[in-house]
């Protein structure tokens, strides 16, 4: 595991990255909200129609605080929905995705135990459009996309 430090002590607003830090990622919008070795998190706006595809965190738990909107969820084999005020669990080595399939955008706070490259992998795929080359950094990063088809109904 790669030694990130302690938690620094402070306020991150809404709609506000820590020290300004925002990464578009696929047509979503990142704010970063806290690093450390025990976790990492970020807030996410995601416009209607997009999604993060089925992929698996093998040495992290995932979290998804859902603040405004709907998103639906593929998780472990079940497909699911989650809104405002639900929290969506996701086990490490568990495959998940999400989805917004609604005419609004979506707002959730999600984080990630321990921290481990996520940040890191988002550094590398700030402004990429090659979803090839997103599933190849990822895979770098601990993150790993499974192919095309592999999720029935994804």
């Amino acid at each position: 595991m790669s030694n990130i430090g302690p938690l620094p002590a402070g306020i991150t607003r809404a709609g506000e990255g820590v020290d300004g830090k925002v990464w578009n990622v696929l047509g979503h919008t990142y704010y970063f909200k806290a690093n450390c070795d025990s976790a990492f998190s970020f807030e996410t706006f995601d416009p209607p129609g997009t999604f993060v595809p089925p992929h698996i965190h093998p040495m992290q738990d995932e979290f998804i605080y859902v603040l405004e909107g709907m998103f639906d969820l593929y998780l472990d084999g079940q497909w699911l929905q989650a809104k405002a005020g639900d929290l969506v669990c996701m086990p490490a080595g568990k495959p998940h995705a999400y989805y917004n399939k609604t005419d609004k955008p979506n707002r959730a706070i999600f984080w990630v135990s321990p921290g481990r490259k996520l940040k890191e992998l988002f550094d590398l795929l700030h402004n990429l459009t090659d979803p090839e080359e997103v599933v190849r950094r990822s895979a770098t990063c601990e993150v790993d996309f499974l192919p095309p088809g592999a999720v029935p109904g994804a």
